[in-house]
């Protein structure tokens, strides 16, 4: 069984229809995965940043690769001054141009670091563009799971609700208390508070997602997906494995070969480079003519940039730590998703096999027990509160299951291919 195949079925949140996004509230079908993922991409300031650093590399790569410009230089003796050099008919003048030429594959060496550069912000911008969509995903499933809590709080008030005639007529029958009104009354009271207050959070959680795709508020009215879809995850190993294809530590491999060019730009510099200059003179007293040429070296007796070379070995050194320090900390990210995954597993597993079905059957069944008079209203209240904070685990389980497998897929590259596969 292949990774990818087996992170597919991981990631249930791609189970979500296709659909279209309409700009208006009020009349918007729900947002789906794809379609946040996609205007995600599209708006994202930090992916056209990355992009614009790719350009930035570039320009340097080609800077890089210029020929240095030859030197034009004039020249006036002998004129301007006192007795026979008076005025400029003793002048002599020279015409003359120059030109350096840089030995030992100097050039080459700064073209190496130029193409580097642009190898590695081109990685860093597959980097950028998977945290986009895994942030994007988290956010999309944050929205999806208080949606969630909220229709699961709308069944607890309707369940409340609907004990109000039951209950008056065991008052008008002086089979109950006129207080047990006022307490089933206070029950729903309190959980239309706990309704308010993730309704609260909906609205910052769509605020959040909604800045991600682009916008200062949401232009969605809801979001649509699948929560309860669950899939088994790899072994901690594939995913290990897979997270040495990550761009985060894919674009060390373009870093180090930067620093290695880096490092020989600073090795060759002391080399020297020569300077051939070609001109012409003319002696106005005499009218003759004559040719000049000149050649120069620089001597590196005092200055071999040893500062520098030593600079770019460390600076090369450097690169293995950062990415083995950059790798465990992505291993450490992906541990603990992995282990919530798992950890949701198990808990979903105890949740709908065991306390969902007997909390839904106990409600069920002391509910119409209520009406025969064989239990009381707080035993009702208690079935039902049990049954709702048995559903709401359940949801939040299911939300921390699938934000864990985001977070993993934006650790192991390529992800989300899922979210294609949505329409099926």
């Amino acid at each position: 069984m292949s990774f990818n195949g087996a992170v597919t079925r991981l990631a249930c949140m791609a189970a979500i229809l296709a659909a279209s996004w309409l700009v208006s509230p009020a009349n918007a079908r729900p947002l789906t995965l794809r379609t946040a993922l996609q205007h995600a991409l599209a708006a994202s300031p930090r992916l056209t940043a990355a992009e614009r650093d790719i350009g930035i590399a570039s320009g340097q790569r080609i800077q890089a690769g210029k020929l240095i410009n030859p030197e034009l230089s004039y020249e006036q003796d002998n004129s301007l001054g006192s007795g026979p050099y008076r005025g400029t008919k003793s002048a002599e003048t020279t015409l003359q141009i120059s030109q350096l030429f840089e030995l030992f594959g100097k050039r080459e060496a700064r073209i190496a670091v130029g193409s580097a550069g642009v190898e590695t912000a081109a990685i860093q911008w597959k980097a950028v563009r998977l945290e986009v969509l895994s942030e994007t995903a988290i956010a999309f499933l944050t929205v999806l799971g208080t949606q969630r809590r909220i229709q699961i709080l709308d069944e607890q008030i309707a369940a409340i609700d609907k004990l109000s005639p039951l209950l008056q007529k065991r008052v008008d029958a002086g089979a109950s208390s006129p207080a047990e009104v006022g307490r089933a009354e206070v029950a729903s009271a309190l959980v239309k508070a706990d309704r308010e207050r993730v309704r609260s959070s909906l609205a910052s959680a769509s605020r959040d997602l909604a800045v991600l795709m682009g916008d200062t508020a949401p232009k969605f009215a809801s979001v649509s997906g699948r929560l309860e879809t669950l899939g088994r995850p790899p072994s901690f190993q594939s995913v290990v494995h897979a997270i040495d294809r990550n761009p985060q530590l894919v674009r060390w491999t373009a870093v180090y070969a930067q620093r290695n060019a880096e490092l020989l730009v600073a090795r060759l510099k002391p080399y020297p480079d020569v300077r051939i200059s070609a001109g012409w003179r003319h002696f106005n007293d005499t009218g003759s003519d004559g040719v000049r040429l000149g050649i120069s070296i620089p001597i590196p007796i005092f200055d071999q940039n040893q500062g520098n070379i030593l600079s770019a070995q460390e600076n090369l050194a450097k690169v293995r730590a950062e990415r083995e320090a950059n790798r465990n900390t992505l291993i450490v990210v992906a541990g603990r998703a992995y282990d919530s995954v798992q950890g949701s597993l198990r808990e979903l597993s105890i949740l709908r096999t065991s306390a969902i079905p007997k909390a839904r059957a106990a409600a069920q069944a002391i509910s119409e027990g209520y009406g025969q008079g064989r239990y009381t209203l707080l035993e009702v209240l208690d079935a039902q509160a049990n049954l709702t904070q048995a559903q709401l685990r359940e949801q939040e389980a299911q939300q921390n299951f699938h934000v864990a497998v985001a977070t993993i897929e934006g650790l192991v590259g390529n992800p989300f291919t899922l979210a294609r596969e949505s329409a099926r």
